[in-house]
C-alpha cells in the first residue's frame, strides 16, 4: 500500500548536498495503472491500484532490454524528472523537478506508513497547495 501526499511549492529550496535520482518513466496502461521506470541505472515495472492518497502499489524489477521494449509501447509522453531526497522531521520529501514539456512543474511528495500520519502531516513553509486529491497531478495524467 502506498500512502502519499503531493504538494506544489512556493519556492525551490537550496538543493545542494541532497541525494538525487534521474528518472524516466512511461505508462503502458492507465486503468489499472501500469508504469515502467528507469531510475538511474535501475529499471522497474509498477502496478498501481485506484486511489489518490492511498492505493495498492507493486514494483517488479525489469532488465534494460525489457524496459526499452516496453518504452516503445508507451501511451503518451515519456516523463523525465530529477528527484531530490530531502529529509524532513522523520520523513523524506521527494521533490520532483520535471523537464521537457512539463517544465517548470515541481511537485513535492511525502510517503507515510498510515493514513492518520498523512492526515496529521504539517508541511514545511516552502510547500504551497496540497494537490493530493487532484488527479491532474498524477504522473499518469501528466503523461497525456
Amino acid at each position: 500500500m502506498e500512502i502519499e501526499k503531493k504538494y506544489t511549492i512556493k519556492e525551490l529550496p537550496d538543493l545542494k548536498g541532497y541525494d538525487s535520482h534521474r528518472i524516466e518513466q512511461a505508462y503502458i496502461n492507465r486503468k489499472p495503472t501500469l508504469r515502467i521506470r528507469r531510475q538511474d541505472d535501475e529499471y522497474y515495472f509498477t502496478y498501481k491500484g485506484d486511489g489518490l492518497m492511498a492505493r495498492d502499489e507493486y514494483n517488479l524489477p525489469l532488465n534494460e532490454e525489457a524496459y526499452y521494449h516496453l518504452k516503445d509501447k508507451a501511451d503518451g509522453k515519456i516523463i523525465v524528472k530529477t528527484r531530490y531526497l530531502i529529509p524532513y522531521e522523520g520523513y523524506t520529501i521527494e521533490l520532483d523537478v520535471f523537464e521537457g514539456d512539463l517544465a517548470p512543474l515541481i511537485i513535492a511528495e511525502v510517503e507515510f506508513t498510515t493514513i492518520k500520519e498523512a492526515e496529521d502531516f504539517v508541511p514545511p513553509e516552502w510547500f504551497d497547495k496540497d494537490v493530493t486529491q487532484d488527479p491532474e497531478y498524477q504522473n499518469s495524467n501528466l503523461s497525456r
